[in-house]
């Protein structure tokens, strides 16, 4: 009996928040994965014991020997610097980060013959602040925030290195994503912070107004994106061929279609705890857009896509994983 070669994914960032889900969905489906993350907001906790991990930051010269070692067939390139209001204040670092660790790979990638990457970037933040809405993927590229505009650049390398040198992508282009093992501190997902406070007995603050509209995405739906996206890629390489893929970008949206504010958020979320009381008000983050929808019919045709989560079964299985850790003294 003839057994078939796995194929190897390489998962940047694959410690984190996202990429630990997708690291676990690919090893259900029999891939086998490896792992470079830097650590400094992954956790290998986070992680598959079975699973190497390379401890190495995506900018490093070490970066090729991995490659040259590990010859992965696909990449899921999830790691990046993911704050926007931190990019807002440090738009240097976040570049060296976002844009510049993103070409180091994508020159690992092509030296070493991969087949394709899926690349996590943002719905939430390369559209800017569009006026129809949901936004589709022909919708001018226009962000706000130096973390919009290295998702946005990243999206031209990738689309440069498709025309000039053959190597093949998937963009998705994520809504606001949310579920276990988000890190609840510190200038992370409004779910998580606000999950986090809540079990604790603490009073969150709300940003603004509360009537920041986001489109948010449970991470398995996320996962689910990127193992589908692998799956597909190679055909729908040959379909985008032949018909002059030069003129756009591979690029599939990845959300609910549906706009949550983030005062419905906290009224889900007081429901599901049953949290008594109100929330602060505090003054609006720096570089947030006012609205963000996605329409994702495209990911449906072409991926076989869409998401399995609405917004309230989503957020009843991650109260239920923060709970579980705060029992546990993981989530302090």
């Amino acid at each position: 009996m003839i057994h078939q070669k796995k194929e190897k994914v390489l998962v940047t960032g694959g410690a984190g928040f996202i990429g630990s889900h997708i690291v676990d969905l690919l090893l259900q489906k029999n891939y086998e994965v490896i792992v470079i993350d830097d650590l400094s907001s992954g956790k290998k906790i986070n992680l598959n014991e079975s699973v190497r991990c390379h401890q190495v930051d995506i900018n490093s010269p070490v970066l090729k020997s991995i490659f040259e070692e590990e010859k992965p067939d696909y990449v899921c390139h999830q790691a990046a610097q993911i704050s926007v209001s931190y990019s807002v204040r440090n738009p240097l670092i976040d570049a060296q980060h976002n844009i510049m660790g993103t070409l180091n790979l994508l020159k690992c990638a092509y030296d070493n013959n991969t087949k394709g990457i899926v690349f996590a970037s943002s719905g939430g933040t390369v559209y800017g602040e569009p006026d129809i809405f949901p936004i589709n993927e022909e919708t001018i590229l226009n962000p706000s925030s130096p973390y919009g505009i290295a998702k946005m650049s990243s999206e031209y390398y990738l689309k440069f290195y498709c025309d000039y040198y053959n190597l093949n992508y998937i963009s998705l282009r994520y809504g606001n994503v949310y579920g276990p093992r988000q890190d609840p501190h510190g200038e992370a997902g409004v779910i998580a912070i606000f999950i986090r406070k809540m079990i604790n007995g603490e009073i969150p603050t709300i940003n603004g107004d509360g009537e920041y509209i986001r489109d948010y995405i449970y991470v398995e739906d996320v996962a689910n994106a990127c193992l589908l996206s692998i799956k597909n890629m190679l055909k729908l390489a040959k379909i985008y061929k032949r018909n002059n893929m030069k003129s756009s970008f591979v690029a599939y949206n990845i959300g609910t279609g549906e706009g949550i504010s983030v005062n419905q958020l906290f009224s889900f979320l007081r429901e599901i705890i049953d949290f008594s009381m109100h929330a602060d008000y505090g003054p609006p983050r720096p570089g947030d857009v006012r609205r963000n929808i996605l329409e994702c019919s495209m990911a449906k045709r072409n991926l076989g896509w869409e998401a399995k989560y609405n917004i309230q079964k989503g957020l009843q299985k991650t109260v239920e994983w923060f709970k579980l850790a705060s029992d546990k003294d993981e989530v302090l």
